[in-house]
């Protein structure tokens, strides 16, 4: 097959950006003078305008700093205005949203576990303040309350019994039913 027929297929090395393309050249392939200085044209004019359109880059760089210092647009703003551009993008994707969603759902089944957690402690709080321990330590307390207290008849609940044994404790002592007896 000669080069004609390779047509796209053709498989010679492309010089990259930087490489001598003389260096590229296989022996084989020997370039006329005239040839070489074609190319040396076209180098030189691409060169040319890789200058030309650095130097339009560069006022079209300085163009628009200028209007951003007239619009008072400072860096600061652009980093805000690109980090929430940034932040629509990243919340526009399949993947935040799915990961959105799953957090959601994940928060859901947490918040009804912890709700089961307070039911369950709360029903073994009532299943401890009708159990007989706790019913037989409630009334010795309150037996020591009304031979202390006295004044009070037994009853009312728990928190009561302790209110009361509290107040009586921190203010004055009470004097007993004997003491009360035996002074006319």
């Amino acid at each position: 097959m000669d080069r004609g027929e390779q047509g796209l297929l053709r498989t010679d090395p492309v010089p990259e950006e930087g490489e001598d393309v003389a260096a590229t050249i296989s022996a084989t392939e020997t370039l006329s003078e005239e040839e070489q200085e074609e190319l040396r044209r076209e180098l030189a004019k691409v060169e040319e305008e890789i200058q030309t359109l650095s130097q339009v880059l560069a006022a079209k760089e300085k163009h628009l700093a200028e209007i951003k210092r007239k619009l008072g647009i400072n860096s600061l703003q652009e980093l805000k205005q690109n980090i929430a551009k940034g932040w629509q993008d990243v919340t526009a994707t399949s993947a935040y949203k799915k990961t959105s969603e799953t957090l959601s759902q994940a928060g859901q089944k947490a918040s009804a576990a912890f709700s089961s957690v307070g039911s369950v402690i709360t029903k073994k709080l009532e299943d401890v303040k009708n159990s007989p321990t706790f019913k037989s330590f409630e009334e010795k307390v309150e037996n020591l309350k009304s031979k202390v207290g006295g004044t009070k008849p037994a009853g009312g609940d728990f928190g009561e019994v302790l209110n009361s044994t509290a107040n009586a404790s921190a203010g004055a002592p009470e004097p007993l039913p004997e003491q009360m007896q035996a002074n006319p």
